[in-house]
């Protein structure tokens, strides 16, 4: 009997050479999002420490419509909103719990829980946009998280020509934290669900505000290197896997 012999496929050079320059493409990507700077509202982690903190108590009978006319909220509902602030940063990390406030939310602005900058009595602008505080529905709602400057709320004022973020930076909040107060807003309660105005509270067991330096420069440069370092370490991870397992594709 005469025996056939069945060529054998040969290793295609064009896919062994696009999968180590996926390899390569993946590592570049990697440095490239983890040495990015943060962008404006960008999540963050906590910082090392913070200049200040404050704290709202916020109850329906405090909320005011867009003229300053007492517009009563939610019956029964109440929300208590923390904020711990790094000026040097630019970041704050923000604790928010809502109780008793219930529907969708709502509000022109790209989210509905916001950081007015408006004295008792009257009606001001979002300088602050947060997450909506969480699940929807009958329970308890809350948000908790750190961002960081530039700030954008995703509202042009009538007859401004820029976002009512724009230019706003959180030593404001440590000059004069009652100039400003939170609420947040819903479909039945347009005008705020709850509101209440900012007052400082200590930072662990000392009084801060007004700024001051945080985190030392050093500090701030290490913890920076070691994601780009992670990044490149992961990239070459796996550009070596993948050339590693096409030279086994050649060889075998």
């Amino acid at each position: 009997m005469t025996r056939r012999s069945i060529p054998r496929p040969a290793t295609s050079i064009r896919s062994t050479a696009t999968a180590v320059v996926g390899g390569t493409a993946t590592a570049a990507a990697l440095m490239l999002f983890a040495a990015a700077p943060a962008g404006a509202d960008t999540p963050v982690a906590e910082p090392d420490s913070f200049t200040s903190a404050f704290t709202a108590m916020a109850t329906p009978d405090q909320v005011l419509n867009g003229e300053g006319v007492a517009t009563p909220g939610q019956p029964g509902a109440m929300g208590t909103f923390t904020l711990r602030i790094n000026s040097d940063l630019d970041i704050v990390c923000y604790d928010i719990a809502l109780e008793g406030v219930t529907g969708d939310y709502m509000s022109p602005a790209k989210t509905a829980t916001h950081i007015h900058q408006a004295a008792a009595g009257a009606a001001g602008p979002p300088r602050l946009a947060f997450p909506n505080p969480t699940p929807i529905g009958d329970g308890p709602r809350t948000s908790s998280g750190c961002m960081q400057g530039p700030f954008t709320t995703g509202l042009t004022p009538a007859g401004a020509d820029a976002d009512s973020g724009t230019g706003f930076t959180l030593d404001q909040i440590e000059a004069d934290p009652a100039a400003f107060a939170a609420d947040t807003h819903t479909v039945d309660f347009s005008a705020g669900a709850v509101r209440g105005q900012l007052t400082q509270i200590p930072v662990g067991s000392v009084a801060t505000g007004g700024g001051g330096s945080a985190v030392a420069a050093s500090d701030s440069a290490s913890s920076s290197v070691v994601p780009v370092v992670g990044a490149v370490a992961l990239g070459a991870m796996v550009v070596a896997g993948v050339t590693f397992a096409a030279r086994r594709e050649v060889r075998s």
